[in-house]
């Protein structure tokens, strides 16, 4: 079963405050929008419209990553994008990914882009084996709702590192950690927590 634990800190209520009218998804550095993961949300949280979206280097057919700013930059973009679409404010836009694109999404949020909530899927706490160099600056500045979702051995953050960590975060917070490494095999615990999470709103 996946242990939830909110964060400690947390006052407010844990779920995004007023109606989501969509969540926008990026994909982690390997890999693209088409992600097993994000197929699987978009499909199960129908008829919440869901958008998966590549950075731009992967779109262009680059292997490595974009860099921290482009990544941002397209983050805010598609974001605008997204709203300006369904017709609402960018702030009733959910934002998140897998990995790299979580971390991105949070860093968007964190330099002022309007958002209803975070959902971090396998947020990189920090390098494999190396939990001095934490990508954590930002995290004070991100006061909205965050759902961090990650498995249960993922080497790039324990659930005690990430528990820790993320109480950094200026807006309330819920972690869940699930079966699984950095790469949860699994969708259908990761569905239920995003869904969960939801539900109040």
């Amino acid at each position: 079963m996946p242990s939830e634990r909110p964060s400690p800190s947390a006052a407010a209520p844990a779920a995004p405050p007023g109606p989501v009218a969509g969540l926008l998804l990026f994909p982690g550095a390997g890999a693209d929008r088409d992600h097993h993961t994000l197929v699987a949300l978009e499909q199960a949280l129908a008829p919440l419209p869901v958008r998966r979206v590549d950075f731009p280097g992967r779109a262009a057919g680059r292997k490595a990553p974009d860099r921290a700013p482009v990544a941002i930059a397209h983050v805010r973009a598609e974001s605008d994008r997204f709203a300006a679409d369904l017709g609402v404010a960018p702030d009733r836009i959910l934002l998140g990914g897998r990995s790299f694109g979580g971390r991105m999404a949070s860093m968007a949020v964190a330099e002022g882009q309007p958002a209803a909530g975070l959902v971090l899927l396998s947020y990189p706490l920090h390098p494999p084996g190396k939990p001095d160099r934490l990508r954590v600056e930002h995290l004070p500045d991100v006061r909205v709702p965050v759902l961090a979702v990650s498995g249960e051995r993922d080497p790039f953050g324990t659930p005690a590192e990430l528990t820790a960590h993320l109480a950094a975060i200026g807006g309330p917070v819920t972690t869940v950690f699930v079966p699984g490494n950095h790469a949860p095999k699994d969708d259908a615990p990761i569905i239920a927590a995003v869904a969960r999470w939801l539900a109040p709103a």
